[in-house]
């Protein structure tokens, strides 16, 4: 049976805690964390002692650890993208190291993990080295995620693609923000959306949604892709607007969403956390949103909401 991957993120011990908050969204079962900022005062509390051991004493303080473990049976490469973009939306340095793989090997070594997947009742995702295959009668969505965020594996982004099904017709305009590998723009288009326009922070990832675009044969104007930070860069107004971020990017951009929808269009968010719900739907209230669906799975949470008449 294949080992489990160690996922090791370095970070300023500052941002140590929204750090590991978002690292733990990525498994269920929880992560270890390396923080020797306070070693003195913590090991007084806890032990009352203030013998340590040399070699403790020896660690950067300015640094700190987190430590993500993935099982033999999970995607690796979702994980590592999940952190690597989250923590670019909250502007967190990090450097991420694997372990058994080398990194220089991992980006060919994770597609093991990565097969064609039925999602919803439309559509089939399939990697593009994926030469044999059954569409089964679906739309089928041909990605090659690179390293951005977005294979379909993940349950935010399951819970995404099914929803968007239900909203998706003739003559649709969609906002996807945050949008990693162009996949819900993407998979908008195959449904029948007339145009998408994808945004998100990460260079990598914008150049990944184009590619991953042009792969599925679309391209300017149809399927936009703009490097911004949430709408900085957005202009118009959309039927659906589809947001598969961290809980508080969410809450960040409620304040602002309103105005880039059409009358009766649709706000998803994907990418809550079941501890953040609370904290999501506070903001909806505030901002004057009604949810009008929940769906869950795996303890993430995603919500379909209008605009309060």
């Amino acid at each position: 049976m294949s080992d489990w991957t160690e996922v090791r993120i370095s970070v300023n011990a500052k941002d140590v805690d929204r750090a590991g908050d978002i690292a733990s969204m990525v498994v269920p079962y929880g992560i270890y964390i390396e923080d020797y900022s306070d070693l003195e005062a913590e090991a007084w509390e806890i032990a009352h002692i203030d013998l340590i051991d040399e070699e403790l004493l020896k660690k950067d303080r300015s640094k700190a650890m987190v430590h993500v473990y993935i099982a033999p049976q999970e995607n690796p490469l979702e994980a590592v993208a999940f952190l690597r973009e989250r923590y670019s939306a909250e502007k967190i340095e990090n450097e991420i190291l694997l372990n058994p793989c080398k990194n220089e090997d991992w980006e060919n070594n994770w597609k093991q993990y990565f097969h064609p997947i039925p999602v919803g009742e439309k559509l089939l995702i399939r990697p593009t080295w994926e030469e044999e295959f059954d569409p089964m009668g679906r739309k089928v969505l041909n990605i090659e995620p690179g390293l951005a965020f977005g294979t379909g594996t993940h349950e935010t982004t399951r819970l995404c693609l099914e929803t968007l099904e239900k909203h998706i017709g003739e003559g649709t305009q969609v906002l996807d923000i945050g949008c990693g590998s162009g996949i819900l723009s993407i998979a908008s288009l195959l449904l029948g959306a007339e145009r998408a326009v994808g945004v998100d922070i990460d260079a990598l990832a914008v150049k990944t949604a184009r590619e991953n675009g042009e792969v599925n044969d679309f391209r300017e104007p149809e399927f936009t892709v703009l490097q911004g930070n949430l709408t900085d860069k957005v202009e118009g107004k959309y039927d659906v607007v589809v947001a598969n971020i961290v809980a508080d990017i969410i809450i960040m951009f409620c304040k602002d969403v309103a105005k880039f929808m059409k009358p009766g269009a649709v706000f998803i968010t994907s990418g809550i956390i079941d501890t953040r719900e609370q904290d999501v739907m506070d903001a909806f209230e505030k901002y004057g949103f009604a949810i009008t669906a929940r769906h869950t799975e795996g303890g993430w949470v995603c919500f379909e909401c209008k605009v309060k008449e």
